[in-house]
């Protein structure tokens, strides 16, 4: 309940208690102001005649007037005959049976405005002591702490990370038998980092070790423990590291560590004081641990270069452990995993799957099924079948579909030989890697794309593949420059150029690829303190090796399309035609071939479905559907426009 809630609900109850103590004294004086008459009164009205009926209640008697008043008296006593002389009189009389003193409502109401009163101020000051226990636990730690029964993640759920599983299964075992290792001295290490990039598993494992050993498990984020105030931090360390001695043994996992273990006295101004006094007691707790408290320190991060050095030293953070994106057979076991939790079609071969997703991260590729599922779902299949998955790839690596976009027939063209250059260079350029799709379907951002794979994971790239995909990049815009004129020119490939400067540079600057710069390392701002790092003179040979660079991959790319201007031509072409090209077929137009026919229009991945009348070409009426005066007509063959000498 909100504390809107709370004051709203607490006003309510004072109200009522005050209307239902006001009524019923209201009740009660209503009840003393009946008009009350003596004793005498009362005998002198019966022998006058003028009392017209009464109710006797014991000693207590009621009655009316002939002339409608009420009255009321109390007799002393009991007086039979004084009853039977009223009755001889002609006034009416009714006798009641006597009430019980004792009223439970009557004693409590009168009550309840001060039990209210009394129940508002032990309210207050609960609040006040809760507000006072707050402040004094603002320094503790927020740790979600996960019993070791509890945790169900075990090493099995964790696919494509086996170098990493075996040098945890040590930790393991030592938590398990910690006397194993002791009695020969070992020790094991107090910090184990996980560095690697995001979504391949880092706290997947964290969790896998608390279930496999089945100790408590403290989890926190690095931002946690840094606050405003100075002090608050080192307090959430020190309480942090004191439960965890009390339930040794324990993990401690510190998720995104860079935020509190950034390097001290770094950055502008000289550092953050609440920061490094965190740090300092990081510091201390991780080397103060005695013998017999088993506490394993385990944090994640993709930021290991920023990290203190006194944190990595060992002592602390001890061993590195280093969680990679899964290659090839990495990948098939994370998709089995996965997999495992939806209905899958026989057609579906989970090889081909992860050839097709190289650089994929075990999240990328979670995200990969959950995509394919939906997909399935939404069409109403009872399966997940191949092209299922094929829909989910394309989704993930350019973006869903914007086909509701209106595009105009000039767009249109130039987005087709733009594409068109990426496709033919990439074709033709010795170290490039393989087209998978080429589309000029609005997807995301981007009017159209072509998407490469390799067909293997690089570990490695040659002079010979950069050049390919600088090459590549510059194809679009060297293709709109050839066929419509540098007037025409558009801004779509501003992301393109980005790509290819910031390849051409790190060749320069960090991979020794420049005659002139040799075999040194050209960092522009050191990382450490944020100054600049080269001298203007070698900053000034940078900028023209990279110039020069650019200039060289342009001509030859220049000069690769005019070669295979007709390719070219009979791309755009079939773009125009098909919309979306998988990498065979760009293949099959490049070398002169014509493309087999659709077998089915409605295709999700080839085109929007529709109804009969709009696959016909006709709107219902006899006319052209909305959808082809949209998109136009396509023509019969790949000759639409003729190539001309450029």
């Amino acid at each position: 309940m909100s504390q809107t809630s709370r004051n709203l609900l607490i006003w309510c109850i004072v109200f009522v208690s005050i209307f239902t103590g006001v009524s019923f004294l209201t009740d009660q004086n209503e009840k003393k102001s009946v008009n009350a008459v003596t004793y005498s009164q009362f005998i002198e009205s019966i022998n006058t005649g003028s009392i017209a009926s009464i109710v006797v209640q014991g000693p207590n008697i009621s009655g009316k007037t002939k002339q409608g008043k009420d009255f009321s008296t109390y007799v002393p006593f009991h007086n039979p005959s004084m009853l039977q002389d009223m009755v001889s009189r002609g006034i009416d009389v009714v006798v009641k049976p006597m009430e019980s003193e004792f009223s439970f409502w009557a004693m409590i109401i009168p009550w309840i405005p001060l039990l209210v009163l009394v129940g508002l101020v032990v309210y207050s000051m609960r609040q006040m002591h809760a507000s006072g226990n707050k402040a004094i636990g603002f320094g503790r730690s927020s740790a979600q702490v996960i019993e070791g029964k509890t945790v169900t993640t075990k090493f099995e759920d964790v696919a494509g990370v086996d170098e990493a599983k075996q040098e945890l299964c040590e930790v393991v075992d030592f938590l398990k038998n910690a006397q194993k290792f002791q009695k020969l001295g070992g020790k094991i290490p107090k910090g184990i980092l996980l560095v690697g990039q995001p979504g391949t598993g880092k706290t997947l494992l964290a969790k896998a070790i608390a279930g496999e050993a089945g100790v408590p498990f403290f989890s926190i984020a690095g931002s946690d423990f840094v606050e405003v105030f100075v002090g608050v931090g080192a307090s959430r360390v020190r309480d942090l590291f004191g439960q965890a001695k009390k339930n040794s043994p324990s993990i401690i996992f510190i998720d995104e560590i860079d935020a509190v273990g950034r390097r001290r006295g770094s950055g502008y101004g000289g550092g953050n004081d609440e920061r490094e006094q965190t740090l300092n007691q990081m510091l201390v707790e991780m080397d103060g641990f005695d013998a017999s408290n088993t506490v394993i320190v385990i944090a994640a991060t993709n930021r290991a270069d920023v990290l203190d050095n006194a944190l990595l030293r060992p002592g602390r953070f001890d061993r590195r452990v280093v969680v990679p994106l899964p290659d090839l057979l990495g990948r098939e076991k994370i998709l089995d995993v996965h997999m495992a939790k939806v209905p899958i079609d026989t057609d579906v071969k989970k090889n081909v799957i992860a050839r097709g997703t190289p650089g994929f991260s075990g999240a990328d590729l979670a995200n990969l099924v959950n995509e394919a599922a939906l997909f399935a779902a939404r069409h109403g299949k009872a399966t997940v079948s191949m092209k299922d998955f094929e829909y989910a790839k394309d989704k993930v690596l350019m973006g869903s579909e914007r086909r509701s976009m209106v595009i105009r027939d000039e767009q249109k063209k130039l987005t087709a030989f733009h594409e068109a250059g990426h496709a033919v260079v990439s074709l033709y350029t010795q170290g490039s890697d393989p087209i998978h799709k080429a589309t000029i379907i609005p997807r995301g951002d981007a009017l159209g794309m072509v998407v490469s794979l390799p067909e293997d994971d690089h570990t490695s790239l040659t002079y010979e593949t950069l050049i390919s995909q600088i090459m590549m990049a510059m194809g679009g815009k060297v293709a709109e420059e050839m066929i419509f004129g540098k007037n025409q020119v558009t801004t779509g490939a501003s992301s393109d150029i980005k790509a290819a400067t910031h390849l051409a540079r790190r060749m320069v600057t960090e991979w020794g690829m420049s005659e002139r710069l040799g075999f040194q390392y050209c960092d522009f701002i050191n990382s450490s303190y944020g100054i600049k790092d080269i001298s203007d003179s070698t900053s000034r040979v940078v900028d023209e090796e990279v110039a020069a660079l650019l200039t060289s991959c342009f001509e030859k790319t220049k000069a690769l399309l005019v070669k295979h201007q007709d390719a070219l031509y009979a791309l755009a072409n079939a773009l125009l035609m098909r919309e979306t090209l998988s990498g065979d077929e760009v293949r099959l137009v490049c070398e002169g071939h014509e493309l087999p026919p659709l077998t089915d229009f409605a295709d999700e991945a080839r085109a929007k479905p529709a109804d009969d009348a709009t696959k016909a070409g006709k709107d219902g009426r006899g006319g052209e559907s909305s959808e082809v005066k949209r998109r136009g007509r396509p023509k019969k063959d790949a000759t639409t426009f003729d190539a001309e000498p450029l």
